[in-house]
């Protein structure tokens, strides 16, 4: 049976630029299917671009968003993603999320966002790593985050993915958390 979250509003933050497009697109399609009221926001407004040329209307800037007014706010990935690590105003709204119980989600490289923000303290949680590269998963377990090598990782209503293979089920554990 499909699981439905009409009238649910959800924000995914991408990068203006390079943001990863499977990791935008795939969750984007299986979040609107289910009837998910879809809002993008970057660090401006315009056509955001994705590493392979996709393109994402955004219509909100990163500090405008308001994260009660949405049930579910995404933070998307890719090499674009990076300099929103310490950006106060991506950690303002994971903090937001977080306080006003909503799901908050994380794929790729941008589960260091919500470490940074400080949001994953005593949390499970994944990122992007590869056998040469282990510095998101260092930034996890600085900032009080319990790394777990697994593809998807769930905590409370918190939802983190470690990259583009992991879109598909990353979008469907959102929707699990909204409807519960």
């Amino acid at each position: 049976m499909e699981q439905k979250i009409i009238d649910k509003k959800i924000l995914m933050i991408v990068a203006f630029r390079d943001f990863k497009d499977e990791e935008y697109f795939i969750p984007r399609e299986i979040l609107e299917k289910a009837g998910a009221e879809i809002t993008v926001a970057s660090d401006k407004r315009g056509v955001a671009y994705g590493v392979a040329g996709g393109e994402a209307n955004v219509g909100l800037t990163i500090n405008e968003v308001e994260g009660d007014d949405f049930d579910a706010i995404i933070f998307i990935g890719g090499g674009g993603a990076q300099k929103y690590i310490e950006n106060v105003d991506c950690h303002r709204v994971a903090w937001e999320a977080v306080a006003g119980e909503r799901v908050l989600a994380a794929i790729c490289i941008a589960p260091a966002i919500l470490a940074r923000a400080g949001v994953l303290r005593g949390k499970r949680a994944t990122v992007w790593s590869s056998p040469m590269e282990k510095t998101a998963i260092k930034m996890l377990e600085e900032n009080g985050a319990r790394y777990q090598n697994q593809d998807v990782v769930v905590d409370g209503k918190i939802i983190t993915a470690n990259g583009p293979w992991a879109a598909e089920e990353f979008g469907r554990k959102i929707i699990e958390k909204l409807i519960l």
